[in-house]
């Protein structure tokens, strides 16, 4: 992000330009600077154009070097504190161009697998949003989906807590037929669906729900959603630890064929408990 909705330069713009201002004012190139902070070349021009924000023990380092107090540190603050600001927004952006996801949810029906019955409901449990603002969320978080059953599909992979099968919408023909969406996705070719075990106890990832985004440009992000916020993950080390706790979190998971049996169970039980007994 270059500018602001105002146009105003970002912080991230500003910490940049910063950092590579400084080194010019020093006279050493980035190989020099590398020896005197202890970190690559590479992760140090990244920084300078902006490509990552890097940490805040870095932005600390390069102070020492620099000699410029908490200057680089504060500034290092002042973008990642704008970089938590309209994460939803920037997060569907990166989602539209991403070419494989793979997500877990702890809670509820994954956004990109959910009816607009379920969605529906789902906004208006929330209780953040107009009636008029919930119809608007459900058609575009419906229209999200095009990138699994569109023209050009992505590899799409999601694990989801057994917990969700087990939390139902208040209308039993609403869950039926998310039922039954989860039942025809899960036998899709570019969809991998597993469930987490009961079973599996607890693991690192709860109480949160993720995704995992793979971006044409060779990047891979993460985004990690609670019931009040969200924020979208740059950088490499933490979205290096997340994918590897979902690695982990998969090993416990049932496998797809598993996963696909208790689906279509759990959509017996539930329509079972709807037909009448019979006399």
């Amino acid at each position: 992000m270059n500018s602001t909705d105002d146009g105003t330069i970002s912080a991230r713009v500003v910490f940049a330009k910063e950092l590579a201002r400084q080194r010019r004012l020093l006279g050493i190139s980035l190989v020099e600077l590398a020896k005197l902070c202890n970190y690559e070349q590479s992760y140090l021009h990244r920084l300078e154009t902006g490509s990552r924000l890097g940490t805040l023990e870095a932005a600390q380092s390069l102070d020492q070097v620099y000699g410029t107090g908490t200057h680089i540190a504060d500034l290092w603050k002042l973008a990642k504190e704008e970089a938590k600001r309209d994460r939803y927004g920037n997060f569907e952006e990166v989602e539209a161009v991403a070419t494989s996801i793979q997500e877990f949810c702890v809670s509820t029906v994954p956004g990109l697998l959910q009816t607009s019955g379920y969605a529906e409901d789902q906004l208006r449990a929330a209780e953040t949003a107009s009636v008029e603002e919930q119809a608007a969320g459900v058609v575009a978080r419906i229209k999200r989906q095009d990138i699994l059953t569109g023209k050009k599909v992505i590899a799409y992979r999601a694990l989801i807590d057994e917990s969700v099968l087990k939390r139902p919408t208040l209308d039993p023909e609403v869950w039926t037929g998310q039922l039954e969406k989860l039942i025809e996705a899960a036998q899709q070719p570019n969809i991998a669906l597993q469930v987490v075990p009961f079973r599996a106890g607890l693991y690192r990832l709860l109480p949160s729900s993720m995704k995992l985004l793979w971006l044409p440009t060779g990047q891979t992000v993460a985004y990690v959603e609670s019931s009040w916020s969200g924020q979208l993950i740059e950088e490499f080390e933490d979205v290096e630890q997340l994918r590897l706790s979902y690695d982990r979190l998969r090993d416990s998971a049932l496998s797809p064929s598993e996963s696909l049996d208790l689906l279509r169970r759990s959509l017996e039980d539930h329509t079972s408990c709807l037909t009448p007994p019979s006399i």
